[in-house]
């Protein structure tokens, strides 16, 4: 099951970026700086803008500082799959959301030094596919997190031999 949930897990990280990343080619080759088309009138636009901070624009300016944390999200999701050994679908299909999500953006920032930014919803900071698929993976994340059965650090004390870990989930 864990080389099933490795290939999800993989799979799911390279739709996201290779989405992410011809979505960006495409309005940047299309579109000059702040030039914005509605795709459903009131609803949704298409506007071109570079974020230069991190999410919604906070934090402008920090260019090292997010990519050292883009490297600390991958490596925190290796380090997961690597320990806790997940099982779980959801698990794995978060996981790679985030890391697909993650690498898109860090691409950006090594490339240019900014991250192109193009869904508008007028209410919200403007966004990109990468942003989206980091939210849905950490919302499913949280949510097996609280609500799973799951308990995957229990698996992990019982392999190191902390049998009590099995006796408090049981």
């Amino acid at each position: 099951m864990q080389r099933r949930s490795g290939v999800l897990l993989a799979g799911t990280a390279l739709v996201v970026l290779v989405v992410d990343q011809v979505s960006k080619a495409a309005v940047r080759a299309n579109f000059t700086l702040g030039d914005s088309i509605p795709l459903l009138k009131g609803i949704l636009n298409l506007t071109y803008v570079r974020n230069v901070g991190a999410a919604f624009g906070l934090f402008p300016g920090r260019l090292p500082f997010f990519v050292f944390m883009a490297f600390v999200v991958l490596g925190g999701i290796a380090w997961v799959w690597w320990r806790l050994k997940p099982e779980s679908r959801w698990v794995a299909v978060a996981l790679g959301l985030v890391a697909g999500g993650a690498t898109g953006n860090l691409i950006d920032r090594i490339a240019a030094g900014w991250v192109t930014d193009f869904f508008d919803l007028g209410w919200w900071p403007v966004f990109n596919v990468a942003d989206m698929a980091l939210d849905v993976g950490v919302a499913i994340l949280l949510i097996w997190i609280l609500f799973s059965n799951d308990d995957a650090l229990a698996t992990v004390k019982q392999e190191d031999g902390d049998d009590s870990a099995s006796e408090a989930v049981s």
